[in-house]
């Protein structure tokens, strides 16, 4: 994948061809980079794993899940290079079974992943608050996943249509290619499922990146060393992060633009900041001096 990044960046660069409102290149580029930091994350996660059997089911779910990748890019790449849409494409017959076998790619992919969720969530982990970042973060990033299988759902006016061209959308209320936002192309003027699907699949670098950062900041502040507030501070920052994308699908889904939340979004909006941050402060607080430095994972 980072190899195929750096193409995706010459194709950037030497190719000005554009499809449904973006340089061609830029789907590929920014899967390639996507699947990078995927890979790495589960890669460390995967090394949690105790015990033979669960290594072994980890190492296989993992392998199912890079193949499924490579081959979604592989297919994906395809079309760009022929000059076509990759997803929601049925014009021709051939376009249409590369997008069924992308769909095929994507149920593989997911399944691997939400086997290596389960693996995570039975493991015993000594550190909770590692165990539970990793837990929740893994579960947060299937459900961004699946906001994908809404995406292929046909619109009402390709159902009014006899034999639509392409079936299924990123945007909801308008059109695919739009208007929409430098370098991510998120909708403008309609819902954008694609913000929910990149922000709960994110969840699997984002919800650990608060882990360690506590554990850079602890040498620094001594209160950060005891695990019981690390696990405090992680389970209110998983809470929020999980909110936040439920508003996000929620937003899209009504075809609401981001930068243009109405008044329901503004109010959960609201109240999911007021929860991270009084739940924060509660999270912070000094520990009680007779309670015990460790736990281990349940």
């Amino acid at each position: 994948m980072g190899v195929l990044a750096l193409v995706c960046v010459g194709g950037l660069l030497f190719d000005d061809r554009v499809l449904v409102g973006a340089p061609i290149w830029a789907k590929p580029f920014k899967f390639s980079v996507s699947f990078v930091a995927y890979g790495l994350t589960l890669a460390w996660m995967l090394s949690l794993l105790p015990g033979t059997r669960a290594r072994r089911v980890g190492w296989w779910s993992g392998t199912v899940l890079t193949v499924a990748s490579l081959a979604e890019m592989v297919l994906i790449t395809t079309q760009v290079v022929r000059g076509q849409q990759s997803h929601f494409n049925r014009a021709t017959p051939f376009d249409a079974a590369l997008f069924q076998a992308m769909g095929m790619t994507v149920v593989v992919l997911w399944l691997a992943a939400l086997v290596i969720a389960v693996l995570l969530l039975r493991a015993r982990i000594l550190d909770r608050a590692t165990a539970w970042a990793v837990r929740i973060s893994s579960f947060v990033a299937i459900a961004g996943a699946a906001v994908g299988f809404v995406m292929v759902q046909p619109t009402s006016e390709q159902l009014a249509q006899k034999d639509p061209a392409t079936v299924g959308a990123h945007s909801v209320g308008v059109p695919d290619g739009g208007p929409g936002m430098p370098l991510t192309g998120w909708s403008t003027t309609g819902g954008d499922l694609r913000i929910a699907h990149f922000f709960g699949m994110h969840a699997l670098q984002l919800i650990p990146l608060v882990l360690l950062v506590l554990s850079a900041l602890a040498p620094r502040f001594a209160r950060l060393a005891d695990d019981r507030l690390r696990l405090r501070v992680v389970l209110v920052a998983s809470a929020a992060y999980t909110a936040t994308f439920a508003l996000l699908a929620w937003q899209a889904l009504r075809g609401r633009p981001l930068l243009s939340p109405d008044g329901p979004t503004l109010a959960a909006a609201g109240a999911i900041a007021a929860f991270a941050l009084a739940g924060t402060a509660l999270a912070l607080r000094a520990p009680s001096p007779s309670a015990p430095r460790q736990e281990l994972a349940a």
